[in-house]
């Protein structure tokens, strides 16, 4: 990748990012990996204050998409799920993520919708999946059934589930 490469990253811009295992190897293609890094983005989601609308696990690479944490920058936060997800998953393997990930920042509604359908068809795409929502290692079931995972995904179910918990109920006054 060129050194010069210039991301932006502190717009306030949704960001869908990939990044892979180191040479593209199936280190994510067990149960007990895909739970421990769900698990791990989950704490780290609600440690640096992002939303995440989207997401995918395959077995050598993974998509997200999200907005830019509130707490630190989108490129720290990534180094720290990489770094705490290399941790808990590397074993005694050389290295458990590739250096780099590639970033595309989404700026229009259209963009947004095209980039959660890629993520969630990855999975039939590969034939690991029949269906987007038969995959459980993304957030396609969310979005289809509002049903919550281990990750907390942004979408009008969640804001739905928010304003209902936020909104105190009606008195009502007899007459």
């Amino acid at each position: 990748m060129p050194s010069h490469l210039k991301r932006y990253q502190t717009e306030g811009h949704y960001h869908f990012i990939t990044f892979s295992c180191y040479r593209r190897l199936p280190y994510l293609d067990s149960d007990r990996a895909r739970i421990l890094f769900e698990e791990a983005l989950e704490k780290l989601r609600r440690r640096h204050g992002f939303f995440l609308f989207g997401y995918v696990l395959m077995p050598e690479h993974m998509h997200l998409l999200l907005g830019e944490p509130k707490l630190h920058s989108l490129a720290t936060t990534l180094s720290v799920l990489k770094g705490e997800t290399s941790k808990l998953l590397k074993g005694d393997r050389p290295q458990f993520w590739q250096t780099r990930y590639y970033d595309f920042n989404v700026f229009t509604q259209d963009k947004f919708v095209e980039k959660i359908e890629y993520i969630h068809s990855n999975p039939v795409t590969r034939g690991l999946a029949d269906k987007p929502e038969d995959w459980p290692w993304s957030s396609s079931r969310h979005w289809s059934t509002g049903e919550p995972g281990r990750i907390e995904i942004e979408s009008h179910w969640t804001w739905t589930r928010r304003e209902r918990a936020s909104t105190p109920p009606i008195a009502i006054q007899p007459r």
